[in-house]
């Protein structure tokens, strides 16, 4: 373990954190999670555990964690969608040179389903997009 802890530890779950002070006791040199507080990061809120005081500067470092995981989710989420792109892809590949008959059959109905499902969202969406445009470029604030 490093010489160098950070004051704070953060554990992540779906959309929020548990942030925890640690603590290193001098006499038996363990090392102790003490948790701080709960953080949502969908609405942003700071919730301290078991009556504890959260100081200023503790808040900032929580705050400025909360920013850049954001981030880092939001990155993934594109990055999932270009890996989904990779991955129908290989499917196709995969269907058409090495799938037996019986996996074809087999996953025909479900993804059929699935792609049609996401069509069907990304031309509403583009529509949805088209027409603010226009709207905006009707308004005089050209977006285009």
């Amino acid at each position: 373990m490093s010489d160098t802890l950070p004051e704070l530890y953060f554990r992540t779950r779906e959309g929020a954190a548990t942030v925890f002070r640690v603590r290193l006791d001098p006499r038996s040199r363990r090392l102790a999670l003490e948790p701080l507080a709960n953080v949502n990061l969908g609405n942003g809120r700071i919730k301290p555990l078991g009556g504890r005081t959260i100081s200023p500067g503790e808040r900032q470092r929580i705050e400025a964690w909360m920013a850049e995981r954001r981030e880092t989710l939001a990155r993934r989420e594109i990055d999932d969608i270009f890996r989904t792109i990779d991955h129908l892809n290989a499917t196709a590949h995969r269907l058409q040179t090495k799938a037996p008959d019986e996996l074809v059959e087999r996953i025909a109905e479900p993804l059929l389903l699935a792609m049609h499902d996401l069509r069907q969202t990304l031309i509403r969406r583009q529509a949805e997009i088209a027409l603010r445009r226009r709207k905006k470029a009707e308004e005089g604030g050209e977006e285009r």
